[in-house]
């Protein structure tokens, strides 16, 4: 049985108060016996203000969050999926990046967010990832605490098509660190989620910002983990800062798989 704990914040607008935020509820989730220990997109800043966000960025490496949550994960000695953070590439362009650190700190796998968020939505409000961020083109699953994850961020639930790619080639965690917006999160975000276990006998784990934001914007929250049959593990029915935590029998997997073999049934097709 793997323990995991799933961290929802409500993410500050620096990197220094991000960690300060963040540092104590993954001790928390450890204290609760979490061995992977999972964050939400843009755990190390939250900044509407591009100008300012951009000249708050840097490269990995360099990121104080970032580099704390490292040396979390090895004081503590989980596994850590810093859900994501805002970094500079190499190439002085930006990235909404994933990372899965060991127990020893260590950073063992990344993923760019494929899919770019650009959408007017009914309440005004116009969101444009993609004159952001790069979007990343490789689909990435990685080993942590015994189980294999797929990687991916908040809009990629919405494209079956990466999930089941990452099912085919062995994961068995999907992991959906969000931000998702307060509109779309009260109409689709359990839905979606529910979904994507189902449709790939995955389990899900999404860690979410919640609340109203340092910076204005406000966040659904209401972090879940789900189970390969669609079945609710724990979840936060609130917006607010907290941990859920969940225990995930691998073996689920393969039961859900074999009773409904989609992945393998799944056929090519022309038209219309």
């Amino acid at each position: 049985m793997l323990k995991v704990g799933l961290v929802q914040t409500r993410t500050p607008a620096t990197q220094s108060a991000a960690l300060a935020h963040t540092a104590p509820l993954i001790r928390e989730a450890a204290a609760a016996g979490a061995t992977l220990v999972v964050t939400p997109e843009c755990s190390n800043i939250l900044q509407r203000d591009r100008t300012r966000l951009f000249a708050a960025l840097t490269s990995l490496d360099d990121d104080a969050a970032v580099g704390g949550f490292r040396a979390l994960a090895a004081e503590l000695s989980i596994w850590l999926l810093i859900g994501s953070a805002l970094v500079r590439r190499d190439d002085g362009k930006a990235a909404n990046r994933s990372i899965l650190v060991g127990p020893d700190g260590g950073v063992t796998a990344t993923y760019d967010k494929i899919h770019m968020f650009d959408v007017d939505l009914p309440t005004g409000e116009r969101h444009r990832e993609s004159t952001a961020y790069e979007a990343g083109d490789k689909a990435v699953t990685a080993e942590a605490a015994g189980a294999m994850l797929g990687l991916t961020i908040c809009y990629d639930v919405r494209f079956p098509p990466l999930h089941a790619a990452l099912a085919r080639a062995g994961a068995q965690v999907m992991t959906v660190p969000a931000a998702f917006t307060r509109p779309t999160g009260e109409a689709h975000w359990e839905t979606l989620l529910r979904a994507r276990a189902i449709e790939t006998g995955s389990f899900v784990l999404a860690a979410a910002q919640g609340g109203t934001h340092e910076d204005g914007r406000s966040t659904w929250g209401h972090s879940v983990a789900i189970g390969p049959w669609g079945d609710i593990l724990g979840k936060a029915d609130h917006d607010e800062p907290g941990v859920v935590l969940a225990d995930l029998d691998l073996a689920a997997v393969a039961k859900a798989r074999s009773a409904i073999p989609a992945l393998e049934n799944a056929r090519a097709f022309t038209g219309p």
